[in-house]
């Protein structure tokens, strides 16, 4: 694949990948790439390296979170029901999605974006009215959805922000999901049956519950995950390390990530986001969301703005700057509260440590 701003999954990690399918000698269900203790250690990595043509390559972690959880989503994938990812926005449901696609079926672009104006022909099939109108129905003028791909070739079919669409799309799924049958009543004998290794992973963001809600016979032929926020400073801090680090490339930025500020930024989400600070002291907490990746693009978005307009690394004034942009971004009130966590635990942390003093003195940029 040429040089893209995003390479999906299986390119990214195309070494990965390959070393460890030339030494998995595991048990693998039909159609896997993969077995499910390779697809494991792919996710959360592991301290063995693997080898490839004679050299080793490391097999990183590239989810940080619960990783009994990855094992019953991988489990969840081999058997009957479809697989539910929900969670807060940013908390990687879709990265998960996307790593366990490229693991399990060599290919994450299997997807069907849900949005209000996703429709059943959009996630099903649709026709070239060209060859329909000149040949009638037929094969040939049938163009294929992600879904039909999936039932077809036996691959994982990634389903993202299901509850963004109506709720007659999303039951189209029931009986895809049941029987594992597509009915194409257009054609003469018009049934897809799908191959083993199909299965569907969706998305859903818990902010959008009651948008479109999921009826509960849909419910019950998925296996539900939650996702949950990180809830460790240290891995939420390496976490923003090393997204920061890859997008900074990606961009061609060639600054070094400060880890000192990458700490002082998670330490502020994090307290923000669960309402305490580290002394106990109980906080208001904002409406904005202060996931992991809002937190990764404050800090990519600071060290850009500082790398092309002072020519050096990140500032803590564009720091708060993009902080504001995110903290406040929702609601008026959000900004107050921003002002209060500055004025309370900003300020107390300030006699203490020179980068928090250096932080509050760019409070001028919130008012």
């Amino acid at each position: 694949m040429q040089e893209t701003i995003k390479p999906p999954a299986e390119v990214l990690y195309e070494k990965q990948l390959k070393a460890l399918r030339e030494e998995d000698t595991g048990s693998r269900p039909p159609h896997w790439l993969l077995s499910p203790r390779s697809v494991r250690d792919f996710i959360i990595g592991r301290e063995q390296p693997a080898l490839l043509e004679g050299r080793e390559i490391a097999i990183t972690r590239k989810f940080y979170g619960n990783d009994v959880l990855i094992e019953r989503a991988i489990v969840t994938l081999a058997g009957n029901r479809g697989l539910m990812l929900v969670g807060e926005p940013g908390t990687a449901k879709t990265m998960l999605s996307e790593l366990l696609s490229a693991a399990i079926s060599g290919t994450s672009l299997n997807t069907v974006q849900g949005t209000a104006g996703t429709t059943e022909d959009m996630i099903k099939y649709s026709w070239n009215y060209a060859m329909l109108l000149d040949q009638g129905p037929s094969e040939a003028a049938l163009v294929p959805s992600p879904l039909y791909h999936g039932m077809k070739h036996g691959v994982l079919t990634r389903f993202e922000e299901i509850t963004r669409c109506p709720a007659e799309v999303q039951d189209s799924l029931i009986s895809i999901l049941s029987d594992k049958v597509m009915s194409i009543p257009e054609l003469e004998g018009g049934v897809l049956f799908a191959k083993p290794g199909f299965n569907i992973i969706a998305t859903a963001n818990i902010h959008d519950k009651g948008v479109n809600e999921m009826s509960g016979a849909l419910k019950r032929r998925f296996n539900f995950e939650t996702i949950r926020p990180i809830a460790n400073m240290t891995m939420e801090a390496e976490i923003i390390v090393s997204q920061s680090r890859t997008l900074l490339e990606h961009s061609g930025v060639e600054v070094e990530v400060d880890r000192g500020v990458v700490e002082l930024l998670a330490t502020t989400f994090m307290e923000l986001r669960q309402g305490i600070s580290r002394e106990g002291y109980k906080l208001e907490m904002p409406q904005a969301t202060l996931s992991t990746a809002e937190a990764v693009s404050v800090y990519v978005q600071s060290a850009m703005t500082s790398y092309y307009y002072e020519g050096g690394t990140i500032g803590l004034d564009r720091l708060v700057q993009n902080m504001l942009g995110t903290i406040a971004k929702e609601n008026e009130k959000d900004l107050g509260i921003l002002k209060s966590y500055f004025a309370k635990v900003v300020k107390a942390r300030a006699g203490e440590d020179e980068l928090w003093k250096a932080l509050y003195e760019e409070k001028r940029w919130i008012g």
